[in-house]
């Protein structure tokens, strides 16, 4: 495409978000877009809810015949999922650097700090079990002689039955 949208095709907001976006996080944060929005496939779904990048630091460099040297990736956390990310910071450099197709993150800063909204994912609602469904269920699980267990395992059945269309 020669970069002309044709006439009278809607645009996508999100890519007319992204177009002006891209070139101000480039040149205030040095990181772009497209690493934020595949945060939570870079970082695991469990990391990605508490933390974000924030920048990518990049070293000074005094000539051009100086030798190439990664940046900091900067990334905001919140106070308990910050030894997590600590703990998994040499997966995510490697994640990161596969994102971008280069060595370019050598090390990670963690930065506390609030990062979600306060809004969390709504859990899905369970659809009521059927008779027959909870009578397999109970038939499935009640040759387990631990009284705890069988009751876990009957509560992961229903949640699994439930998420089910019927």
């Amino acid at each position: 495409m020669t970069g002309k949208r044709p006439f009278g095709n809607p645009v996508p907001v999100s890519d007319l978000a992204t177009e002006i976006l891209d070139p101000v996080l480039r040149k205030r944060a040095g990181i772009s877009i497209g690493l934020v929005q595949s945060w939570e496939e870079i970082a695991g779904p469990r990391l990605a809810i508490h933390s974000r990048p924030e920048k990518i630091q990049w070293p000074r460099r005094l000539h051009e015949d100086d030798p190439f040297e990664p940046a900091v990736l900067v990334i905001a956390c919140e106070g308990m999922a910050a030894l997590h990310l600590q703990h998994e910071t040499g997966e995510i450099i490697n994640r990161v650097n596969a994102f971008l197709g280069f060595i370019a993150i050598g090390r990670i800063r963690i930065v506390q700090k609030p990062v979600t909204s306060g809004k969390a994912r709504p859990k899905p609602a369970l659809r009521p079990l059927s008779a027959a469904e909870k009578a397999k269920l109970a038939d499935t699980v009640g040759l387990i002689e631990d009284d705890g267990l069988r009751a876990s395992l009957e509560r992961l059945g229903a949640t699994i039955l439930g998420t089910r269309k019927a």
